[in-house]
């Protein structure tokens, strides 16, 4: 008995049964609908359902067989129409899966891929679509033994996962990497030696493995020669002075075997970002910002929570159906300021919520937690976050990708 989310064409799944996407009427639909029967045999299989099936109601499935596709059987869901998610659709998708289900074990099936129903062409919402799919499914699985796939992308979409993750393998590799020399080497160390790699003659345009030969205590970077107060770590430049109206020139980093020079050059800083000006364009523009979040200071997780969501002006339901958090769950946090969520909870409620990546710690932080650059989970969710990748189907894919334990499935 198992249930995992699947990136693939569900025409290519190897599993006894697929779940198609139909019509109510014997025609051929797009999408999904249009590629299983090319897949399975176009003529053949709509001469099938003209002959033997008929018309069918929304919310119905039927049963045909797979002709040309890997799978002994097809079962056709008669999809519902989303309108205004106020005419029924609902019950009528859950009753797409539930009557597939059934007739599945009537046939004894022990395996079977389902698509997201309803969220192509039909156009149900994706999130809430992938919620009542789980929901139905792990409600039928509770006390049938069977291999259920959901199969959330096509051919195209395969593309989405590849244009993020070697992105997403570069920022674990370094995250984690960075994380593990901080361990051993000292962090401050690590942090004061991030230097651009144009700074660094000789040295691989790779900026991992810039970082990584900066890390290795060889000899060649002495923590010790160099004054620890006035750096701060900037990842995209050279290491900067903070004292205001001045900063530091770096003419070279230090080649292998040269002394480390304590001696620091200093520019007069001209940019206009010091005019008097600038600091009464702050005040004035965000001094009312900055006195609401302070006034939020003390809040609780769900207090937080609720403010950032209404500060956004999204809506509570927009906010839980992205997330993929049920509404139960939800109404938890909103009518309890002092309910404590489970961490991977408070984690997809920052997807939800779409907050950037310094929102999301101070929200955790608000229910005891924090980001950990030595869990992987924790850093493929700071990835999303960082990026903007508001989506939290293609996240637990990756989750799934990497070995890690899925949320959605």
């Amino acid at each position: 008995m198992a249930f995992k989310i699947v990136r693939n064409d569900i025409t290519k799944m190897n599993t006894e049964a697929i779940v198609n996407t139909a019509n109510d009427q014997p025609t051929v639909g797009t999408g999904c609908d249009s590629a299983v029967y090319k897949a399975a045999g176009f003529e053949e299989l709509l001469s099938y359902r003209k002959e033997n099936i008929g018309f069918v109601p929304e919310g119905n499935a039927f049963i045909t067989p797979g002709f040309n596709l890997p799978a002994k059987y097809i079962i056709h869901a008669v999809s519902p129409l989303y309108l205004n998610g106020n005419e029924g659709e609902e019950e009528k998708l859950r009753s797409c899966y539930r009557k597939s289900l059934e007739l599945a074990k009537e046939h004894k099936v022990r395996s079977i891929a389902f698509p997201l129903i309803s969220t192509g062409g039909f156009g149900y919402p994706k999130e809430e679509g992938m919620r009542i799919a789980v929901d139905e499914i792990n409600a039928f699985l509770l006390k049938n033994d069977m291999d259920i796939y959901l199969v959330v992308f096509g051919d195209q979409d395969k593309t989405i996962g590849k244009r993020i993750y070697p992105d997403l393998e570069e920022y674990i590799d370094q995250n984690y990497v960075e994380d593990k020399y901080d361990e051993e080497y000292g962090k401050w160390f690590s942090e004061s030696m991030r230097l651009d790699t144009d700074q660094m003659p000789g040295y691989s345009s790779d900026k991992r493995m810039a970082n990584r030969r900066l890390r290795r205590p060889d000899g060649v970077f002495g923590a010790s020669s160099l004054p620890r107060s006035i750096f701060k770590q900037d990842k995209k430049s050279a290491p900067r002075y903070e004292e205001p109206g001045v900063s530091m020139n770096v003419a070279k980093a230090p080649s292998k075997g040269d002394a480390i020079d304590d001696t620091l050059e200093f520019a007069e800083d001209t940019s206009e970002e010091t005019a008097a000006g600038e600091y009464f364009d702050f005040d004035e523009l965000h001094e009312s910002e900055l006195q609401k979040r302070m006034s939020h200071i003390s809040d609780t997780f769900s207090q937080y929570l609720l403010f950032m969501i209404q500060d956004k002006k999204m809506e509570n339901a927009e906010v839980y159906k992205r997330a993929i958090v049920d509404k139960k769950t939800f109404s938890k946090i909103k009518n309890n300021p002092q309910y404590h969520p489970q961490k991977l909870t408070a984690l997809c409620l920052c997807i939800g919520a779409k907050l950037n990546l310094d929102e999301s710690k101070d929200l955790l932080a608000r229910a005891g937690y924090a980001l950990s650059p030595c869990d992987k989970t924790d850093i493929i969710f700071s990835y999303f976050i960082e990026n903007e990748i508001y989506d939290m189907i293609e996240l637990d894919i990756q989750l799934e990708e990497h070995g890690l334990p899925c949320i959605i499935s």
